[in-house]
């Protein structure tokens, strides 16, 4: 019976049925023995065309002999060979001789035609003699079948005779379809897209071993896409159609799919991913991801890629780390849910910080070193919980992480970039200075981000001993900043009432250095309209005063002067990165203290503009 979406079935039902469902007998290709060659995987076992060595060689410099003849040579009885021939390391052992001697223990006289050759101890059959075969004899076994070719097995078939190799050859297509899709390198117009889902899938694909082909993009139209959905059939083992997969008025996926062949599922219960179609055509997988991009990674790592391994290709399991997780995650029963994270080692222990959940949000997969499943039996994962974390980087690399938990400032992504040379991978997490005070509090971050007003005039300190009584901390001055109202039209503090607005999170130290001054002024925020409206970094505060959502919102002047808008400042504050005293053991955390006080920093500062750099780079201590 055909499912049909909404009636959706499970992932161990998906991945049972795709089992089930197709035979997953590759191709064979026959490649020339290349660089490119390395990662296939043989389809045939490789034999070796000739010997190697194809003749007896001599392993040493120095004579050939029979050995027959040192029978009862020593130092007392030494013995003149009557018959012998000068070699070098890999000549040709001359035909009669059996063995060489290395020519510093022969003592090499003369006679008027030639050399006489004495030893002094008997030398036994073959020594110092590289025999026919010795690497691999004709016809040997190079490789069996279902091997990874590898860089040394490269050098190994060309020594061996061989030029050719038979390796699984499994051709994959990618349609993408949708009339807002403009091609990657174009500026899309507004309500337009680039198409980057089949890039993406193309590339997990290959490396695999897959044979991955990009066709053009097809508008929304019919018959154009089953027209390209029979072709790709025709032209490769597995066809992928993206977007189209959900219920709107003009996704024909699932329609065409139906045409040309059957649906055999569509909808699995998994978060992100749901709209996937599994269909067949021809005998063939033809899958329809969704056009989110989360979305379409988690179907191909959860679905596609336990196929392709079918097939015979090598599909790389994950590193697993059991990690802390940060934050409590809720998730529906009956869903298995991927979520993505960062997870860095802080002392002995590893630690999880979930990054956005949104299917169409590419860049928490660019931020994320790792992934966590919610099993569809669980309604989610409690802060504090250990959770298994699959890598999605080598476990060396997971290991350089440094986690950065707090306020949000762009100097940190520059920051992240200076220091990377140097084996440090910084993740930042922007949940305000507050949230960084807690993660401190908690030890689930290496450094906490904060510019926290205290009644006093002071930064940082009053709150650091309220919420971490006792706790001997360093706080790394990144720079001092200017605060403001950034603006399309010079809007000032005063001005804010009846402006529409865009506030930073509760928490952060944006919105407390704001509700400060409005307070300060006797200003009500109930005059200012969408002071409740919130986000999490200076630059959406930017963007959505650029595109005219809002008239007005509170920033640093970098944020405005990436965007090209008026600024206003109202105060000028200190950033600091806080620690934990013991974090200055730590490699890493040395790496990021002299980067931050680094010259090349300090330009970049100057150079995004609104910072005061006398201060960068100096630490401050907080002893309990």
């Amino acid at each position: 019976m055909v499912k049909r979406y909404l009636s959706v079935i499970s992932l161990a039902e998906a991945r049972a049925l795709v089992e089930s469902s197709f035979s997953a007998v590759p191709g064979i290709a026959r490649i020339p023995v290349t660089i490119d060659a390395v990662g296939r995987i043989t389809a045939e076992p490789i034999f070796a065309r000739f010997s190697v060595p194809a003749i007896h060689l001599s392993a040493m410099d120095g004579i050939a002999v029979r050995s027959a003849d040192t029978v009862g040579a020593s130092e007392q009885n030494p013995v003149t060979l009557p018959d012998a021939a000068r070699v070098n390391t890999g000549n040709i052992v001359p035909p009669g001789y059996d063995a060489v001697i290395m020519i510093e223990d022969v003592w090499v006289g003369s006679k008027p035609d030639g050399e006489t050759y004495t030893v002094r101890k008997p030398v036994s059959p073959w020594q110092h003699i590289r025999p026919v075969g010795e690497d691999i004899g004709e016809s040997e076994m190079i490789l069996p079948r279902g091997h990874r070719i590898r860089p040394h097995d490269l050098g190994a078939l060309a020594n061996y005779g061989v030029t050719e190799v038979a390796v699984i050859n499994l051709r994959a297509g990618l349609i993408p379809t949708g009339s807002e899709l403009v091609p990657a390198g174009e500026m899309p117009p507004p309500g337009k897209v680039v198409e980057s889902n089949t890039l993406m899938a193309a590339s997990v694909l290959a490396e695999a071993g897959v044979e991955a082909h990009r066709y053009g993009i097809v508008p929304d139209d019919y018959e154009m896409i089953r027209e390209a959905v029979r072709r790709g059939v025709a032209e490769n083992e597995i066809l992928f159609v993206s977007a189209g997969s959900s219920a709107g008025t003009r996704d024909y996926t699932a329609d065409i799919i139906r045409d040309l062949g059957e649906v055999l599922a569509h909808g699995v219960a998994i978060k992100p991913g749901k709209p996937v179609i599994i269909g067949r055509i021809e005998g063939k997988p033809v899958i329809g991801l969704p056009g989110y991009p989360l979305a379409a990674a988690t179907v191909l790592r959860e679905i596609v890629m336990p196929l392709v391994a079918r097939y015979g290709l090598f599909v790389r399991e994950p590193e697993r780390v059991a990690a802390r997780l940060t934050t409590s995650l809720h998730s529906d029963i009956g869903t298995d849910e991927f979520v993505l994270l960062s997870a860095g080692r802080i002392g002995d222990r590893w630690v999880a910080v979930p990054q956005s959940r949104g299917a169409g949000v590419q860049m928490s997969a660019v931020r994320a070193n790792g992934y966590m499943q919610i099993p569809s039996q669980k309604e989610g994962a409690e802060a504090g919980e250990s959770v298994d974390v699959c890598l999605t980087v080598p476990r060396a690399e997971a290991e350089e992480a440094v986690l950065v938990t707090g306020s949000h400032d762009p100097a940190l992504d520059h920051l992240a970039d200076l220091v990377r040379p140097r084996g440090v991978d910084v993740h930042s997490t922007h949940v305000g200075s507050m949230g960084g005070v807690i993660a401190l509090k908690k030890q689930e971050c290496h450094a906490a981000p904060m510019h926290l007003l205290a009644p006093d005039g002071t930064y940082n300190t009053h709150y650091l001993e309220r919420y971490l009584p006792g706790a001997d901390l360093v706080l790394l001055c990144v720079a001092e900043r200017q605060q403001g109202v950034i603006s399309r039209d010079g809007i000032g503090f005063e001005d804010l009432p009846g402006r529409t607005f865009v506030n930073r999170q509760r928490g952060s130290g944006t919105r407390i250095l704001l509700d400060h001054h409005l307070a300060e002024r006797g200003i009500d925020p109930g005059l200012i309209p969408g002071y409740e409206r919130e986000v999490t970094t200076h630059l959406a505060v930017a963007l959505a005063v650029r595109t005219g959502e809002v008239d007005a919102g509170t920033g640093v002047y970098s944020a405005a002067k990436a965007l090209d808008l008026a600024f206003v400042p109202v105060a000028t504050e200190r950033y600091e990165l806080a620690m934990h005293r013991e974090m200055l053991d730590d490699p890493r955390i040395a790496a990021l203290i002299e980067t931050v006080s680094s010259d090349a920093f300090k330009k970049v500062l100057r150079d995004l503009g609104g910072y005061e750099t006398a201060g960068t780079g100096v630490l401050r201590e907080l002893r309990g």
